[in-house]
C-alpha cells in the first residue's frame, strides 16, 4: 500500500517520470530473471561445496558438543 501511495505522489510531482517508472517496471523485472536463477545456482552450488568440505568432521563427529 505505501508503494502505491509514493507512486501516487511520484505521478502528482513529477509525472513524465512515474509514467516511464511504470513502463521501465516490467522490463527491468524481465532483464532480473537470469540474474535470479543464476544466484539460486550459485547458491546450490556453494551449499554442495560446504557439504564436501564438511562431510570429513561430520563423519568423525566434530560437530557434536
Amino acid at each position: 500500500m505505501a508503494r502505491f501511495l509514493l507512486f501516487l505522489l511520484l505521478l502528482a510531482l513529477c509525472w513524465p517520470l512515474a509514467l516511464f517508472a511504470l513502463v521501465l517496471w516490467p522490463i527491468v523485472w524481465l532483464v532480473s530473471i537470469p540474474l535470479r536463477i543464476l544466484g539460486i545456482a550459485f547458491e546450490g552450488v556453494f551449499a554442495l561445496l560446504r557439504a564436501v568440505v564438511m562431510l570429513p568432521a561430520r563423519v568423525l563427529g566434530g560437530g557434536r558438543a
